[in-house]
């Protein structure tokens, strides 16, 4: 009788330790935070109300922003696939691989498979990784999603397509572009922004008990611009002009989109212990596709390709209701290859920072009087470059749509806190400066055109 007793007194007592064990490590899991990166494709500086616009409708995105830090000097680069590899490997996009657009034609181009990318930081760490929308950095085998860290992908490998048709939107042949886990699948008629939002709900239900990372890459305002047709009604009866009426029905369906992205957090209970960050990856377009235009940067000069303010400068934020504070703002210097390390360290992820170009955002984040991580910083695109330091920009072989330069004005100097429009150059009366910026660039591009 006796042994009975101390039999099952022994079992008690091994079923509650192992009980409090798995509570604990259920705990421990739980109490990490998880990451939604969203990342929009060709939004222009101050297209969204909280950055500046007065005529657009976009309250989630607001909401979203206004929900923690934003940043009024962010920068990404200049195109799409140099812009995405900064951003998923935390360097520059020349050590990264990716100098240029990746092309849609060559098997051998996009980001090497060596690169170690911030979806395999978060899968070391135990998160479950997804990509869900555009990728643009390599469609063979050993260059997309699931051979970069993540565990589900579903998108377009290439640069753009059709919303419907989700065929390839570029030149001919017709391609058709849309894949889960590196096998083509085919939903013909399906409005791609709501399949993004469909294929991010059922990761998040299905890993709502783990911590998860999600690249929520959206090709919107990408051209082709097809907003719903309720919106392109509404901004036709306010009267807004073409094409700003196109892009801005492009951007309210868009927002209606993360709104519903968030709402999916808010009904799982995730969203107070989920880090979003959004982020824009380059300026507005004026492509030919993109009807010339569309989009605005304010009193920032330029757009996509351009290394002035307005192509590379885009709206970002950060928000993490359980730890950050809401409706902050951060006006330091910050790139988007600082994503990686700073989420490493928000999420206690151990991460070899020696090789990056990104900084850990962490101390900006806590004290808005911190100094600017960023006091240099280069950017080359093609033949065109810059260099920053402080507030001074040299501009190399400056480009803009539409405008001429003349030979004098191929070394643009500017003060970005005195000129915030790249209006005027001065490097006639700071021959010094320019001189030093100069130099600045030359090493830079040594050490990172290897």
């Amino acid at each position: 009788m006796m042994r009975q007793i101390y039999l099952r007194s022994t079992i008690i007592a091994i079923v509650f330790f192992l009980s409090n064990q798995l509570h604990c490590a259920e705990t421990e899991k739980s109490s990490k935070p998880n990451v939604i990166l969203i990342y929009t494709d060709d939004q222009g500086a101050i297209d969204l109300n909280c950055f500046g616009a007065t005529d657009l409708v976009t309250p989630n995105m607001d909401k979203l922003v206004k929900s923690g830090i934003k940043f009024t000097q962010f920068y990404g680069a200049p195109i799409c696939s140099p812009s995405r590899a900064g951003l998923l490997t935390g360097k520059t996009p020349q050590r990264a691989g990716v100098p240029g657009n990746v092309s849609p034609r060559s098997l051998e181009a996009g980001m090497p498979g060596s690169q170690y990318t911030i979806a395999e930081m978060f899968k070391d760490a135990g998160y479950k990784t997804a990509h869900i929308g555009k990728w643009h950095l390599g469609h063979a085998k050993d260059k997309q999603p699931n051979a970069q860290g993540f565990d589900y992908s579903f998108g377009h490998f290439v640069g753009c397509i059709d919303n419907y048709s989700h065929f390839f939107y570029w030149n001919g042949p017709n391609r058709h572009d849309l894949y889960r886990n590196g096998e083509e699948v085919f939903y013909p008629g399906d409005y791609f922004p709501d399949l993004m939002v469909k294929e991010a709900s059922e990761f998040l239900e299905e890993n709502h008990g783990s911590p998860f990372f999600v690249y929520y890459a959206m090709n919107t305002p990408h051209y082709p611009y097809q907003g719903s047709p309720e919106w392109l009604n509404y901004y036709n009866e306010k009267g807004v002009k073409y094409p700003r009426n196109l892009y801005a029905a492009f951007i309210s369906t868009m927002d209606e989109k993360v709104g519903a992205l968030l709402q999916k957090l808010d009904e799982l209970g995730l969203r107070e212990n989920t880090i979003v960050v959004f982020q824009s990856d380059n300026g507005y377009s004026t492509e030919e596709r993109a009807h010339y235009g569309g989009g605005d940067a304010g009193v920032l000069r330029g757009s996509k390709f351009s290394l002035f303010e307005g192509g590379i400068r885009v709206p970002a934020a950060i928000s993490w209701p359980a730890k950050l504070k809401a409706n902050e703002v951060r006006n330091q210097v910050a790139v988007n290859a600082d994503w990686m390390p700073t989420l490493a360290e928000l999420c206690g992820i151990d991460l070899d920072k020696s090789e990056l170009d990104g900084k850990s955002l962490v101390p900006v984040l806590n004290d808005k009087n911190h100094k600017t991580l960023h006091n240099e910083f280069c950017w080359q695109n093609g033949k065109h470059w810059a260099a920053r330091k402080g507030d001074w920009k040299l501009l190399g072989n400056p480009a803009i749509s539409g405008v001429n330069f003349l030979p004098k004005d191929s070394l643009f100097l500017v003060n970005i806190n005195s000129d915030p429009g790249e209006i005027k150059n001065v490097a006639d009366q700071f021959p010094e400066k320019v001189k030093e910026l100069k130099e600045q660039y030359k090493k830079w591009s040594v050490e990172n055109n290897q």
